[in-house]
C-alpha cells in the first residue's frame, strides 16, 4: 500500500490597459473565455512555494490576452495578514458537510488591480497559522476543509453569477470539483457548458485520506471505487482530478512523461496511463517583473546583459552582507529551496564534506524538515569561512542571494518545473542541476569549445557524477571570457508567462470542443 500523502506542495504581469478594447475586437470564432482559475495558494495572499506563484501571474497572464479570468481561494488568516485591500461581498454560500451545512462568505480584492480574486471564509476551517498545516504537521481535518472549499467554489460561481467556460483547477486540494462538475452539479444548467482542466503541479502531495471522511463531500457512492476516487482504500483528492478532469496539465514536458514511470507516479502513474490522451505538459512561466536585475529594485545594484559590472556589486555586497571573506575570483554557489527530500537535500548531505574541500563557498537560504535545518546549522559553525545557512525566507534576499552569486545549485530528485533556474538565468547566475523535469527543459548543456549551452547537467544521483561536473563548472569560473559567454546566454533565454499563458488557451479551447 502506497504512502498516505496528503500535504501541498512548494516562485506579475503588468496591467495592459488595452484589455478590454482588444476582447472586443476579437472575432467570435476567437470569443474571449470566461474562466474561474482555483488554486489553494495565490500570491501575494497567500503562499507556500511555486504553486503560489504561478497562481498569482498565470491568471494575469490570460488577463493580458482578453479573457474573463477570475481566481479564488480560501481566505486564510495570511489573507488578513498581506494587508491587501480585501472586501466582503455580502454574499454567503451554504455547503452540506455529512449531516450539517456549513457557511462562507465571499470576499473581494484584486490581483494588479485587474483581475477579481475571490476568497472563500470560513472561520473554522482557515483562520489558522498554517495554509495546509503547522510546525506539528498536516491539519488532521484538511480533508473536511477542502471538501467545503471544492463544493463552495461551485456555489460561489453561482452566485456570483459567473458562468465559466473553464475551471482551472490546481492540485490535490481542488481534485474534487471536476468530480463534482460529473456527479453532484450533472444536471445543473448553469454548468452545462462548463469543463474542467486539472494541473497537477506535485504528484508527490495527493490528498489521500481515510475513507471515513467520503459520506462528508456528499459525492454518490459508485465514485469511491478502485475506476472511481478510491485509491487503495483511501478517498483521493489527487484521483478525482485525474478521473474526471476534461483534460490534465502538468507544468513541464518532461515532468508530464516521468509521471507516467513507477519511480516518479508515486502509485499513481497507472491511473495516469490510463488517462494520459488527455494529458498535457506546458511549462510554468517566470515574472520577469519581479524577477529581472535591470529593474530590480532589491538588489545592491542594477546590472543586465550589456553590463556585468553591477553583479559584481552585488557579489561584494551579499559577502558583506553574510560576513563571508571571499574574493572576487574564488565563485559562490547558492541554494535557494524547500529543505525536503524531493530537493535533493539527502545528496548534498552525503557529499558535503567533499562541497567544502572545493574552491568555492556555499550559502542555503531556506527551512523545511527539522533534520535539513540542524544540519545547516551545525555545518555553519564547521565551516564558518566556506557555509552560511539562512533559516526560512526572505524575499528580499532571495533576490539578493540569486544576484550576488555565480551558481546556482539544484540536485533535485525531481522537479516538476522549478522556477529558481529560471530567474538564476536571467541574474546571469549559472544552474548546476539534475537532468529532470522542468529543469531538463530549461537548461541547455554547456558544450566546451562551442561556447553554447546556459549550464551543467547531470544524470543520476552518484556522488562522482554531480561534484565531478561542480568541479567542471568551478573550473570554467577561472576562464573570464567563457564563463560571460556562458552567464549571457542564460540571460537571453525567454521563459516569460506570456507564451504558456497561449498554450494554456489553446487547451481550453481544445476543452470546450471536446464534445
Amino acid at each position: 500500500m502506497p504512502p498516505k500523502q496528503s500535504g501541498s506542495s512548494n516562485s506579475y504581469i503588468p496591467d495592459n490597459t488595452g484589455i478590454e478594447s482588444i476582447a472586443i475586437t476579437l472575432p467570435n470564432m476567437a470569443r474571449p473565455l470566461k474562466i474561474m482559475f482555483v488554486s489553494p495558494e495565490v500570491y501575494p495572499f497567500a503562499k507556500t512555494g511555486g504553486l503560489g506563484d504561478v497562481s498569482g501571474a498565470l491568471p494575469l497572464a490570460l488577463k493580458q490576452q482578453g479573457h474573463d479570468v477570475r481566481v479564488i481561494l480560501p481566505k486564510y488568516r495570511s489573507v488578513d495578514e498581506s494587508k491587501r485591500s480585501v472586501q466582503p461581498m455580502g454574499l454567503t454560500v451554504a455547503v452540506p458537510i455529512g449531516p450539517e451545512v456549513k457557511h462562507g462568505e465571499l470576499y473581494e480584492a484584486r490581483l494588479n488591480r485587474t483581475v477579481p480574486v475571490y476568497f472563500v471564509d470560513q472561520d473554522n476551517y482557515f483562520d489558522r497559522e498554517g495554509l495546509y498545516g503547522n510546525t506539528d504537521g498536516d491539519y488532521p481535518d484538511n480533508a473536511e476543509r477542502f471538501i467545503f472549499f471544492d463544493r463552495a467554489v461551485l456555489e460561489a460561481c453561482k452566485a456570483l453569477d459567473f458562468q465559466p467556460d473553464i475551471i482551472h483547477c490546481n492540485d490535490w486540494p481542488t481534485g474534487l470539483i471536476p468530480c463534482y462538475l460529473k456527479t453532484t452539479f450533472a444536471g445543473d444548467p448553469f454548468f452545462k457548458t462548463t469543463r474542467s482542466v486539472f494541473s497537477i503541479h506535485n504528484m508527490g502531495y495527493q490528498g489521500n485520506f481515510d475513507e471515513r471522511y467520503f459520506p462528508l463531500a456528499h459525492l454518490p457512492w459508485k465514485v469511491f471505487t478502485i475506476e472511481g476516487i478510491e485509491f487503495y482504500g483511501f478517498f483521493s483528492f489527487m484521483k478525482a482530478g485525474l478521473v474526471y478532469g476534461d483534460r490534465l496539465t502538468t507544468v513541464s514536458k518532461t515532468y508530464s512523461k516521468e509521471i507516467l514511470t513507477p519511480e516518479n507516479g508515486f502509485h499513481m502513474d497507472g491511473v495516469l496511463r490510463q488517462y494520459q490522451k488527455k494529458l498535457s505538459g506546458i511549462l510554468n512561466g517566470a515574472d520577469y517583473v519581479k524577477w529581472d536585475p535591470q529593474t530590480d529594485s532589491r538588489i545592491k545594484t542594477r546590472y543586465g546583459p550589456k553590463s556585468l559590472k553591477g553583479k559584481k556589486e552585488c557579489k561584494k555586497s551579499l559577502l558583506r552582507k553574510l560576513s563571508i571573506k571571499l574574493t572576487e575570483e574564488t565563485p559562490l554557489i547558492c541554494m535557494v529551496t524547500r529543505l525536503s527530500q524531493q530537493k535533493g537535500i539527502d545528496l548534498l548531505i552525503q557529499n558535503f564534506v567533499e562541497l567544502m574541500v572545493q574552491d568555492a563557498a556555499l550559502v542555503i537560504l531556506g527551512s523545511g524538515e527539522e533534520r535539513y535545518e540542524t544540519f545547516f546549522m551545525e555545518q555553519s559553525e564547521i565551516y564558518p569561512k566556506r557555509f552560511r545557512y539562512i533559516n526560512g525566507f526572505d524575499e528580499k534576499l532571495a533576490h539578493q542571494i540569486i544576484a550576488g552569486s555565480d551558481l546556482l545549485l539544484m540536485p533535485s530528485l525531481y522537479e516538476p518545473c522549478g522556477l529558481t533556474q529560471m530567474y538564476a538565468l536571467r541574474y546571469g547566475t549559472v544552474p548546476v542541476v539534475r537532468r529532470v523535469g522542468g529543469l531538463a527543459d530549461t537548461i541547455k548543456a554547456f558544450q566546451s569549445g562551442k561556447n553554447q549551452g546556459t549550464g551543467f547537467l547531470f544524470k543520476t544521483s552518484e556522488a562522482d557524477d554531480w561534484i565531478s561536473l561542480l568541479q567542471k563548472a568551478l573550473d570554467l569560473f577561472s576562464k573570464k571570457k567563457v564563463w560571460k559567454s556562458l552567464m549571457l546566454n542564460g540571460m537571453k533565454q525567454d521563459f516569460s508567462w506570456e507564451k504558456s499563458a497561449k498554450e494554456y488557451v489553446r487547451l481550453y479551447r481544445r476543452t470546450l470542443k471536446k464534445d
